[in-house]
């Protein structure tokens, strides 16, 4: 397991010791140690990372009851270079450029060590090469967006020919599941939701039809749809827009039947499969048109994220 990169015994990372908002507790520490590599881990030297709606939330102690003991190095989605190989990982090698989101369950015992360092371990079998056509920063903002958006078209079984809805049709993982579902799957038609300001920006990513949820009510569309993807959590509407028999998925909120609401699993099998249409160009990262925020700045970056307001992916780069 030894490294031919010298890897410093303490670290930068965002890093949290109490519940609260993150403009509260989140702080950058630089005498974090660098965690161990297990034998099915890598090391990755953290390149970029994206920022989650989970970040905050679990930050804010929603999710404590699965949570690791304090303190926490925040973020799920990274893009790096792996420096460290353990015992029993065969899948990289050190210099591989990787990209991945840490946690395997978004919140059934998530790292008490994320993304937000400069360095940070992760299973192998959650990550993937990074496309080669894509930046570190474009690379961060997939992982745990790609993954949802993939999940939740599987869960409900879409296919080649059928029409879908998607509920927050702007953000990181709407613009995910519309170029999925148009350019993936052969969707005959999409629908996607946003304010105003955001239709043009769903029509460039495939969709057929462009909502403005400011001036148009999900009960009053002309027509129904196979498969409502609620990206925003109101699944309460996003019933009254699907047809008779067809399906509803949400990922979060309160769940009103017949929609289903999944966590997503994280696997760098999702990303090698995607990888060829990330490669292609037909599907392509979004982040946000403010562009990435410095690692000195992730305060900043979070308060963004947290408006409601982003477009797409809020991403973290450079990491020193």
């Amino acid at each position: 397991m030894a490294s031919i990169v010298s890897i410093p015994s303490k670290i930068k990372a965002w890093t949290y010791t109490e519940y609260g908002k993150s403009a509260e507790v989140l702080k950058l520490k630089s005498d974090v140690s660098v965690p161990q590599v297990k034998e099915d881990q890598v090391l990755i030297k953290v390149v970029a990372a994206a920022l989650n709606p989970v970040d905050f939330k679990r930050m804010i102690g929603l999710f404590k009851a699965s949570d690791p003991p304090l303190p926490v190095v925040a973020g799920y989605d990274v893009a790096g270079i792996v420096v460290k190989v353990g015992s029993k990982a065969n899948k990289f090698k050190e210099g591989d450029e990787v990209y991945g989101n840490v946690n395997e369950f978004a919140l059934d015992h998530p790292k008490q060590h994320g993304s937000l360092a400069e360095y940070t371990v992760v299973e192998e079998r959650l990550l993937a090469l990074k496309p080669k056509n894509l930046s570190f920063a474009e690379a961060a903002g997939i992982p745990l967006a790609i993954e949802t958006a993939y999940e939740g078209l599987e869960r409900v079984g879409f296919k080649s020919g059928e029409t879908i809805l998607v509920l927050g049709g702007a953000g990181g993982v709407g613009t995910l599941v519309i170029q999925l579902a148009k350019h993936v799957y052969g969707a005959s038609k999409v629908a996607a939701t946003s304010s105003t300001a955001k239709l043009e920006l769903l029509k460039s990513l495939g969709a057929d039809v462009a909502i403005d949820y400011t001036k148009v009510k999900i009960e009053d569309l002309p027509e129904k749809f196979d498969v409502v993807y609620d990206a925003v959590g109101n699944s309460e509407e996003a019933v009254k827009a699907v047809k008779e028999g067809g399906r509803v998925v949400t990922i979060y909120g309160e769940v009103t039947p017949p929609a289903i609401l999944f966590l997503v699993t994280s696997k760098g099998s999702i990303l090698e499969k995607l990888n060829p249409f990330l490669e292609s160009g037909k599907v392509k990262p979004l982040i946000d048109p403010k562009g990435t925020f410095p690692f000195s700045q992730t305060l900043e970056a979070f308060s963004h994220l947290q408006t409601g307001r982003a477009i797409g992916k809020v991403v973290i780069y450079p990491i020193p």
